[in-house]
């Protein structure tokens, strides 16, 4: 038999790519890709964290204020939703080791069920604050039409409630919102703060906060209120990037599934199944720096 006879028959691991010379190579390769590009991500992240960080410093009963109408609730069942995931995901890189093809389809599915429930929750958050017109861009929240001639009606305010926050069980108050701008009137933590100042003669507003709230000595609302503004930009910038990286997710968990059907994965071959590990668990853990900081940090200021 000849040697091109010998190299016709030559065992070929399944998976392996033709520019590789054997398995160890392709996974190391393959490896060192995904977590450059993790790397990379880190990096991206990093700065809006590190934007949050310089204004929350900056600003803090601003973003304490905004941080407080978050719904702590949704937000921790959405961080339990994604750490039940990540089981699953590793879970299904086990069973991939084992070749085991129906749990793998099973852990998939699972997986991408509770990515989906996150993203469904994350929606039922984004239209509150389209409901309560907290969307720091004007004209993208809920409108309510004018009066007859044109104007924009006036109602008299219900006395708000200021240790609670607001959205989540405060005094009602109708909502007159014709051309869709942000809305915020809550000055109670900057009145607070000032009165804390009072009773106990030690600094409490940062120096940023005495220049940021105030016009000729008084609280300016309309000052603090871009404040706030600024709470929400990097709210949304956060959460909806992290949500994208979410559903870029749910993309290539749709392939897995696919290839899982068919049986593609086995101990000889699981990289492409472990790579999206990685990645999934990278977009959990970003989810679990988010949480804290956004939803958390300067809650204790509404008692």
């Amino acid at each position: 038999m000849s040697s091109h006879d010998n190299n016709e028959h030559e065992y070929h691991p399944p998976g392996l790519q033709h520019q590789f010379e054997d398995m160890a190579q392709q996974e190391d390769s393959v490896s060192i890709g995904m977590w450059a590009f993790l790397a990379q991500e880190i990096l991206f992240f990093g700065g809006l964290f590190t934007v949050y960080l310089v204004f929350r410093w900056k600003y803090p009963m601003a973003f304490a204020a905004g941080s407080n109408h978050l719904d702590a609730f949704l937000g921790g069942t959405n961080t339990v939703v994604l750490i039940v995931s990540s089981l699953t995901m590793a879970l299904t890189v086990y069973y991939a080791q084992k070749g085991d093809r129906m749990k793998q389809v099973v852990l998939i599915v699972l997986t991408m069920i509770f990515g989906c429930g996150f993203l469904g929750i994350k929606a039922i958050e984004y239209n509150d604050k389209y409901q309560h017109g907290l969307v720091p861009s004007n004209g993208w929240n809920r409108t309510t039409p004018r009066t007859a001639d044109g104007g924009i009606p006036v109602v008299k305010e219900a006395e708000h409630k200021p240790e609670t926050p607001a959205g989540h069980g405060e005094a009602e108050h109708e909502y007159i919102n014709p051309t869709g701008e942000f809305q915020w009137k809550d000055i109670s933590l900057v009145e607070h703060a000032l009165q804390l100042e009072k009773d106990t003669d030690k600094p409490v507003l940062t120096q940023s906060e005495k220049y940021g709230y105030f016009s000729n000595g008084e609280i300016d609302p309309d000052k603090f209120r871009d404040r706030v503004k600024i709470f929400f930009w990097i709210y949304f910038m956060m959460t909806g990037l992290h949500a994208l990286h979410m559903i870029i997710g749910l993309v290539v968990m749709a392939w897995l599934l696919y290839k899982a059907w068919k049986d593609t994965f086995s101990a000889e071959y699981y990289a492409p199944v472990e790579i999206a590990g990685l990645y999934w668990h990278f977009v959990d853990i970003v989810w679990i720096f988010l949480f804290p900081l956004l939803y958390l940090l300067g809650r204790h200021f509404i008692h």
